[in-house]
């Protein structure tokens, strides 16, 4: 058994967990998060990513002991209340989800790719950054489109400049 300890989304967490237990797991399991969604346990879909310590990661490749320590954002922790983050109001404006089983997955990578790139993002640099996230329904069309809406909003830039 591993002691873990860590803030998720701003609440510190203490927890004894086997040693084998992933961060996916123990967010959903232990903490009841489950907007972080297990797709493949193979780190292909990229439908588990959350924040560690501000940088993206697949939570079904990080066991919860690596975790101590960090703090960890999750889809849960995105919005301010009743307010949505820039990029969870952006894919709901553009239609960027349909079954919604990847979107948790893709709006933490997503943040994540703005925060990288606050001059902006084009088409291409978003296709490549997403090839980590499958999407089974949309086609990624709308998904593109919203990240990028997303990044425009979040960098001040109208969709005119």
């Amino acid at each position: 058994m591993s002691d873990v300890s860590l803030v998720v989304n701003g609440k510190r967490v203490s927890a004894a967990v086997e040693d084998r237990t992933l961060l996916v797991h123990f967010l959903r399991e232990n903490l009841g998060l489950t907007g972080t969604h297990v797709g493949c346990d193979t780190s292909q879909c990229g439908a588990c990513v959350v924040h560690v310590d501000g940088k993206a990661v697949k939570s079904c490749t990080m066991l919860a002991a690596q975790a101590s320590g960090s703090t960890v954002t999750t889809i849960e922790g995105l919005a301010e209340g009743a307010d949505l983050h820039p990029v969870q109001a952006a894919f709901k404006e553009n239609h960027g989800l349909q079954c919604g089983f990847c979107t948790p997955g893709m709006i933490m990578a997503a943040t994540d790719m703005i925060a990288r790139h606050p001059e902006g993002l084009d088409e291409a640099t978003v296709r490549d950054e997403l090839e980590g996230n499958i999407c089974r329904c949309t086609g990624y069309h709308n998904i593109v489109k919203a990240i990028l809406a997303a990044s425009q909003a979040m960098s001040g830039k109208s969709k005119a400049a």
